[in-house]
């Protein structure tokens, strides 16, 4: 259950994300620096080792999200969809992540939802895997998202996506002040449907902010909801510099400082 937001700037991104969660399951742990394959990688992490979002030193993001409306599971011997994001956290290009992806025992992976932004070649790509088949498909470099709910997947994507593209009409659209009032929003009003989510059950736990420019890339981490007061954990990257700009495509695009 998740809200991934991604905003597109000519040179470099913004993506904020909600981790929801059943109030049961163990709290995570805030973002660490890791060496995968020889690349430096960021991301917080669940007990087991676990991860839904990584930021690595080439400006690659990678954030995942259960896909509920497959409803087929895995029979036993299931493996954490952590892994995923952890397989895939040092590619520097989609093709580099497939290789990851292929290596993995998938038929022992719950159905999910991988997005990944690649700034150096202005790539924005989302694989699925439904038990059946991996799917790729790459999106346009336009600021856009995707939601996730186990409570009402249907529901939760037609209520936030209504909020997103209000929001999109702002003066202030794409800043980074406008994603964490986003990321905040409680409207229409507060339960499964708004952004920040709040069930009897389940919650927003966590809001997870990754901001790329040419040379440097920043990742901050709000233990828990954005609605609450609670310590902000920042990690800077030095990256490669790009050598060019990106187009943003003007359709469905935000309004950018």
């Amino acid at each position: 259950m998740c809200t991934v937001t991604f905003i597109a700037r000519e040179r470099g991104y913004c993506l904020g994300m909600n981790r929801d969660e059943k109030l049961t399951r163990p709290a995570g742990l805030p973002p660490k620096k890791r060496t995968v394959c020889g690349r430096t990688v960021f991301c917080p992490s669940e007990s087991g080792g676990g991860t839904w979002i990584a930021l690595n030193d080439h400006g690659t993001a990678l954030a995942l999200i259960n896909w509920y409306s497959i409803t087929a599971r895995v029979g036993h011997d299931a493996m954490s969809r952590g892994e995923v994001v952890n397989s895939a956290s040092a590619a520097v290009s989609p093709d580099v992540a497939d290789a990851a992806l292929a290596g993995l025992p998938l038929n022992r992976i719950n159905p999910f939802r991988l997005i990944g932004i690649f700034p150096a070649t202005s790539e924005v790509v989302e694989w699925r895997w439904n038990l059946k088949r991996l799917a790729r498909t790459n999106h346009r470099w336009q600021s856009q998202q995707w939601i996730s709910s186990g409570f009402d997947e249907a529901g939760a994507q037609r209520q936030r996506g209504r909020t997103y593209r209000r929001a999109l009409q702002q003066s202030s659209a794409g800043s980074l002040d406008w994603l964490r009032r986003l990321h905040h929003s409680h409207a229409p009003c507060i339960g499964p449907f708004s952004t920040c989510m709040h069930r009897a059950d389940a919650a927003t736990v966590s809001y997870t902010e990754v901001t790329v420019s040419t040379h440097k890339a920043v990742m901050r981490y709000h233990a828990g909801a954005l609605c609450q007061n609670a310590a902000i954990e920042k990690l800077v990257l030095s990256v490669s510099a790009y050598s060019t700009g990106h187009s943003i495509s003007k359709r469905n695009s935000a309004s950018l400082p």
